[in-house]
This record gives structure tokens, sequence and C-alpha cells, in this order.
């Protein structure tokens, strides 16, 4: 296994770029994944694992699952703590690193429970929904101008959940909507007295239920096409819920 000792090395570079790039990401079709539990969690998912870097204090205290992931890799290399070190989005690094492939959209069924996530921009809130829909059994995820889901900072956030979720990263949310809506009843959840009851909400069918942007809550043409306006009554003195916050009521109401 080659070592890489130079912050200054190409590869490193390279890798660096889509760790802090979302453009270089795109570009590259690949992302980073970094730390212990990321880097062995996709050892179980179906992404394909192009890259391992890995500390000799990490490989000697894995060697099991080390081993698993440089037969699943395509490359591994050896790196000093210094690399490691320049490589890592976190203040602690562990010292292990993941280039996957990105890859083709999802085209798995849908299930009967969907979230559709329009334009929510933080990664915390985007890793958050994503890792409760998986707890709580949420069939799929709809992500229409997100942040990017291969963002480091929701890939800790969901906890390794983005690699098992289905992920469906819609380009038309509207379009996407009238097409599944003969078959799904569409729900907009929004912060108003005027909407129906989330408690009083009947999930029964197969549904999709939309949670906007954080500051602008869902766009007005996506509330057009959806069958019914759902509000999470408050009350206390705050206008409306972290975006988490509310995905994770509304996806356990809706599986009740």
């Amino acid at each position: 296994m080659e070592k890489i000792t130079s912050k200054n090395n190409g590869i490193i570079k390279d890798t660096k770029k889509l760790i802090s790039s979302s453009k270089a990401r795109t570009q590259s079709g690949a992302f980073v994944l970094e730390g212990a539990r990321l880097c062995f969690d996709v050892l179980n998912s179906v992404y394909k694992v192009k890259t391992v870097f890995i500390t000799g204090k990490l490989f000697e205290k894995y060697p099991l699952e080390t081993a698993s992931l440089f037969d699943r890799a395509d490359n591994s290399y050896l790196i000093s703590e210094e690399v490691a070190e320049k490589l890592s989005d976190t203040e602690n690094p562990q010292g292990i690193f993941a280039v996957c492939e990105i890859p083709e959209n999802s085209s798995q069924p849908l299930g009967k429970k969907v979230i559709a996530l329009d334009n929510v921009q933080d990664p915390a809130n985007v890793g958050a929904i994503i890792r409760t829909a998986e707890a709580l059994g949420i069939s799929s995820i709809i992500a229409y101008n997100c942040c990017d889901i291969y963002n480091p900072k929701v890939l800790r956030a969901s906890m390794g959940s983005v690699l098992r979720e289905n992920i469906v990263i819609c380009n038309n949310l509207e379009d996407y909507l009238k097409k599944l809506s003969a078959e799904y009843m569409i729900y907009s959840s929004v912060p108003s007295s005027s909407a129906q009851v989330i408690t009083k909400t009947d999930f029964s069918k197969p549904a999709v239920c939309v949670i906007g942007n954080e500051a602008n809550g869902v766009e007005e043409n996506i509330k057009a096409v959806s069958h019914k306006l759902i509000t999470i009554p408050m009350l206390g003195n705050a206008e409306s819920l972290n975006a988490s916050v509310a995905a994770s009521i509304i996806m356990w109401e809706m599986l009740r």
C-alpha cells in the first residue's frame, strides 16, 4: 500500500476539494466520507468506494473493518497524521477517509410514505431529517433545490443514513408532485392556523408531505398542487418550528 506523507500531494489536494466544494463533487461525481463510523457504514451500502485513506493508528485499531474496506476500494493509501489533519473537516480527525462515487438518481419505488424537502438549506437540518426518516421507517426522501446531500455536515448529521435511505434528487418539484398526485395524497406543512391540524389528518393512504425552506416555508406553487395544507399546533409564542423538528413530528404522525 502506497504511503502519502506530503500535504501538498496532488491526490490529497483533489480529495480536499471534494470535501470542501459542492461544485467539485458534482463535476467529479464523487464525495468523501470521514470517520470510522461513516467509512465502515459504506460496507453495508450500495455505494462504490473509489479510494481509502487511513493512518497507521486507525489501521491498528480496526484491522478487520479496514481490510474489508480495502477489498471494496479501487485504491488505498496509508497517510500520515499531518495529512489526515489536512483532509479533515472536523476538529479532531480520526484518520480515515473514503472517496465514494455518487450514484445515478434512484429508480427504486418510493413506497407509501414519503417526505419531500423544498429548498431546505441547512446541512444539519437535512442530515437530521434523513436520519429520522430512516429511524421511523419513511420509505423515501425527495430533495428539491436543497443543500448538497453529500456535504460533510449532512453526512455527519445523518449518521450514515444518507448511505441507506432512498433519496431522489428532483429538479422540478411541482411537476413531480403533479405526477405523483394520482397515486399519493400530497400535503404541504405550513405554520398557519387555517391549515388542517396534523393530529386530525388521515395518513392511511400513500402520502407525500412537503417540508419547506427554513425562512420562507413551502413555495406557493407547491402549495397549489397539494391536496391539503397541514400544520402542527403550537401553544407558545414561537412563530414556527425548526425544519428538522417539524419534519420529525410530521413523520411520526404519518406513520402512527
